[in-house]
């Protein structure tokens, strides 16, 4: 059940800072995160495509391929969710879930996905993103701990 309110809590927590940057005036952007030693900025973007703009030309690819892969790991989320065990795979899925479904939401109903945050380090100060992609690229990334493991158990 917390697996459940986790990818709801991804999704509205995700949404509803997209809403807020939605409804504020462009000129107040961008701006630096308090507290953090200009560190992290607050952006307003829209980008019409996958990451970084690809593929921005063929909207209907930018819907169906991450509706697919969105798809696909609910289908194993909840392939996974009544066995015992997998709780890396399951929390990864959770979290990638919650961030996939709040980029589609974005996609459909928009027609493009609201980014606003910006890490000015090294080579991340040229990408903006949102916390749904924090959340799809971490969930990856538990998701695999979780197999790499699994896999060296039965060994």
């Amino acid at each position: 059940m917390l697996l459940f309110i986790l990818i709801a809590a991804v999704i509205t927590v995700d949404l509803g800072i997209k809403d807020m940057i939605e409804h504020t005036e462009d000129d107040a952007f961008p701006r630096e995160l308090e507290g953090l030693g200009g560190l992290v900025a607050i952006f307003k973007t829209h980008n019409p495509g996958l990451p970084f703009g690809q593929l921005a030309r063929f909207p209907q690819l930018v819907r169906e391929i991450p509706l697919a892969v969105a798809s696909g790991a609910a289908g194993i989320f909840l392939w996974l969710f009544p066995r015992k065990g997998y709780r890396l795979q399951k929390l990864g899925l959770a979290l990638s879930i919650g961030g996939a479904a709040s980029n589609l939401y974005d996609r459909f109903v928009r027609g493009y996905v609201v980014d606003y945050l910006n890490v000015r380090l090294a080579r991340l100060k040229k990408v903006i993103f949102n916390i749904g992609d924090v959340c799809i690229l971490l969930g990856a990334v538990i998701f695999l701990i979780g197999e790499m493991v699994s896999a060296s158990r039965e060994k």
